[in-house]
């Protein structure tokens, strides 16, 4: 066999394997194409049904706080101690669901791209204003003290959605008055000289241990200490996985620094001016 003939041979072999591999391609491809629809199928279908049943619990929620107002502020008579008490349990659950339900319907409103950003330009000093008006009410505990540290004087005004930052920090500050039994919860706000603001709400309270940290931000994650506190207080996990979301639509990010029995302080840290959206 001649040189040529050879090289003919083996090109024609080539061509072959080349074929075969392109059709190997081609399946793959189609494969995945396939696999990414039955994704987003499936992604779509969790947000409507998270979304649903979101409008559909809150008819009844807001029934029982309703009640529960009605009773506490004795429109039907008297309570005794132990009714008073028992009313006041049934507020709280019911306010936390509600908190959960809230949560479950901001999720869906991501995961289906229709959360609206507004941006607008507002003080610091304002946005603590309102976040200390907001826990007033529910600051029951008086061994724990809220405290909102006066913004430094060179903090700069900010442009972004005042209502979505306002959203993240009171889901830390909710969280760090839930496993704080004692000493306080300090709100502060610093700006890093390059065009960012970092937010920290730090704690007293019963603090993360290292392995359960890195996934603390993620959908339905909880910690799972065997503290009698951590097993009396549950949720759904999602308050801190939706901080992340909003953050990321803030053009910012999330981060957690806590040390087990000692207490945590969890951060946001966005731009000072919302950079334009993508098209």
């Amino acid at each position: 066999m001649t040189l040529l003939e050879t090289a003919q041979r083996d090109l024609v072999s080539l061509r072959s394997e080349l074929d075969e591999t392109n059709r190997g391609v081609l399946a793959l491809y189609a494969e995945l194409d396939m696999q990414a629809e039955q994704l987003k199928q499936a992604t779509e279908l969790k947000s409507r049904f998270l979304a649903y049943m979101s409008h559909e619990f809150r008819t009844p929620i807001g029934s029982i706080r309703s009640i529960v107002r009605l009773l506490l502020d004795r429109v039907d008579g008297p309570l005794t101690g132990e009714q008073e008490k028992q009313v006041q349990f049934i507020e709280q659950n019911a306010r936390e669901f509600a908190e959960m339900v809230d949560d479950l319907l901001d999720l869906a409103k991501v995961e289906a791209g229709r959360v609206e950003i507004s941006p607008a330009w507002f003080e610091m000093v304002d946005l603590f204003s309102a976040l200390r008006g907001m826990f007033k009410p529910v600051l029951t505990n008086p061994d724990v003290h809220l405290v909102f540290e006066e913004p430094p004087q060179d903090i700069p005004r900010l442009y972004t959605d005042d209502r979505k930052l306002s959203q993240i920090l009171r889901n830390f500050i909710s969280n760090a008055l839930k496993f704080t039994r004692n000493g306080e919860v300090r709100v502060t706000a610093l700006p890093d000289g390059a065009g960012h603001v970092t937010f920290r709400v730090s704690d007293t309270g019963i603090g993360i241990a290292p392995e359960y940290q890195n996934t603390l931000f993620e959908d339905f994650k909880q910690v799972h200490e065997n503290s009698a506190l951590q097993r009396k207080l549950k949720g759904t996990g999602l308050g801190l996985s939706l901080s992340r979301r909003l953050a990321h639509l803030l053009g910012g990010d999330v981060g957690l620094e806590s040390e087990l029995g000692k207490g945590s302080v969890f951060r946001v840290t966005i731009p000072v001016q919302l950079p334009p959206a993508n098209p």
